[in-house]
């Protein structure tokens, strides 16, 4: 039997280890989110950053910026559009806590899981899916796109969002290189997705076991 490479081996321990902690995080109660949340971020990043990386290699430099431009004003039309549509049937409402704080938290929120994404998760499934010197690029974009889904059950509608954007913004961030529109294009089409789709949907944007305990759900003790 062929033995596993110790840096394959290092990638696949590192994508199951930032998974479990994620995924673990987000179906604990709320205090104990609160508690640990900051620490698997602090892990995730620690793993990102043990590996000499340029700004650039992490896509948080000036390379590829100019070129990712369009990404924002396509975002802006797309939100635009669903907004007008969800006017016309009638979903569109006020986002719960839309003040200054809250929706600058959300978009810092999104540009770090695109950070996760690229860097922690794609970034090892793009090493362990390549053939030699051949990558598998639409095999680690469909299997990251999967992880990222998942990590949004059992909320049904975002997980489906989720799923298509993860694709989507693996793909671009291949071509570009550049986490910031793409995290700002997060912050933005989340935003626009709690104010279209019903609360009653998407539970104001929740996963997890906050998902089955919105509004005293009774679907959890």
């Amino acid at each position: 039997m062929a033995s596993v490479p110790p840096s394959r081996a290092r990638d696949l321990i590192e994508v199951i280890l930032g998974y479990v902690a994620i995924m673990g995080v987000i179906w604990m109660p709320d205090h104990w989110q609160r508690a640990l949340s900051p620490l698997v971020l602090v892990l995730t990043l620690w793993i990102v950053l043990a590996r000499s990386h340029t700004p650039d290699e992490l896509g948080v430099g000036w390379n590829g910026l100019i070129p990712s431009l369009w990404i924002l004003p396509a975002t802006i039309t797309v939100c635009a559009l669903s907004m007008f549509a969800a006017a016309k049937v009638g979903t569109l409402h006020p986002l719960y806590k839309g003040d200054l704080k809250h929706v600058a938290g959300y978009v810092v929120w999104t540009i770090y899981q695109q950070f996760l994404l690229q860097d922690y998760f794609m970034a090892r499934l793009l090493r362990l899916l390549s053939r030699g010197e051949r990558s598998n690029d639409t095999g680690a974009i469909a299997v990251v796109a999967v992880l990222f889904a998942a990590a949004h059950l059992p909320n049904l509608t975002l997980t489906l969002a989720t799923l298509a954007w993860g694709a989507a913004s693996c793909a671009l961030f291949r071509r570009h290189r550049n986490l910031w529109m793409l995290g700002l294009a997060q912050g933005m089409l989340g935003l626009c997705f709690a104010v279209c789709v019903p609360d009653a949907l998407h539970h104001h944007l929740r996963v997890g076991l906050g998902y089955l305990r919105y509004g005293g759900s009774r679907l959890v003790p």
